[in-house]
């Protein structure tokens, strides 16, 4: 969640050499602020572009978006008249000493004019790697298991306890090639960019014959537990997740850093004849 913070500094201060922001934020954050067990902030690059586009006018949201950061959090301190190092320590330590000591913080981008002074912080949006594909699904996997196993109301109806899903290859390729459609066009819909639908998808994916088949779809979760708890927090996913027709699913997610959404999920469900 972005949050921004301002102070303007009531008397102008008639220093003339310029502080070190990020060395005045680090002290602040390692001495001045009494915290222990955070490391100090890191220059960043598409920060400061942030930093400079706030100093232009431009809101928290609008000026990270446009920076490219990918932030999961992020502050904004602006003040107005303290130069020197020791100023900008002293109205950070009196002031910012929550936002300092924020451990999620890692980067820092400043941007000075005149004696306005602009700082964001922020913590990099944490994405899973490709390469934890298999893991992720697993783990998906794991948690819809374990709501099958203890029985769950979705919205108005109550499902019992039902025997626990299978992951299969070939509906993991089908929700696989869903989730890229979908993160390749920034389109969140069952239907694909293709006019496909999750019956044809599966069929493709070499599922062979069928007697049911059901999707669910998310946009913008980041890890296992959020985009499952936020299935079965919406009915209708819920009931796909509890249905007991349901015996093989196969899970997957894809990844498009130009959208808001940025990552895309995919879940099949479908049983054999």
């Amino acid at each position: 969640m972005n949050s921004a913070i301002s102070l303007t500094v009531c008397c102008l201060l008639a220093a003339t050499a310029h502080a070190d922001p990020l060395s005045a934020a680090n002290w602040g954050r390692l001495h001045g602020c009494g915290t222990t067990g955070v490391s100090a902030l890191q220059a960043n690059a598409q920060l400061q572009v942030a930093a400079r586009k706030l100093a232009d006018g431009a809101s928290l949201k609008n000026a990270i978006g446009a920076s490219g950061y990918l932030a999961a959090s992020s502050a904004l301190l602006h003040l107005t008249g303290p130069l020197t190092d020791g100023d900008v320590q002293r109205v950070l330590t009196q002031h910012y000493c929550r936002t300092l000591r924020d451990p999620a913080f890692q980067d820092l981008g400043v941007e000075r004019r005149g004696r306005d002074l602009w700082l964001v912080l922020a913590a990099p949006m944490a994405l899973p790697a490709p390469r934890d594909a298999a893991g992720i699904a697993g783990h998906i996997l794991e948690l819809v298991n374990q709501a099958r196993a203890a029985g769950r109301r979705c919205g108005g109806k109550y499902f019992p306890p039902v025997a626990p899903l299978e992951l299969d290859p070939a509906l993991t390729r089908a929700a696989l090639q869903h989730s890229r459609d979908m993160a390749a066009h920034d389109e969140f819909e069952h239907g694909g960019h293709d006019g496909s639908t999750p019956a044809a998808r599966v069929e493709q994916a070499g599922y062979g014959e069928h007697r049911i088949v059901g999707e669910n779809i998310a946009a913008g979760a980041m890890t296992a537990s959020e985009v499952t708890q936020g299935w079965l927090n919406s009915p209708a996913h819920c009931e796909n997740i509890m249905d007991g027709r349901f015996a093989q699913v196969g899970i997957a997610y894809a990844q498009n850093l130009k959208t808001a959404s940025v990552i895309f999920w995919t879940q099949d469900f479908a049983s054999h004849r």
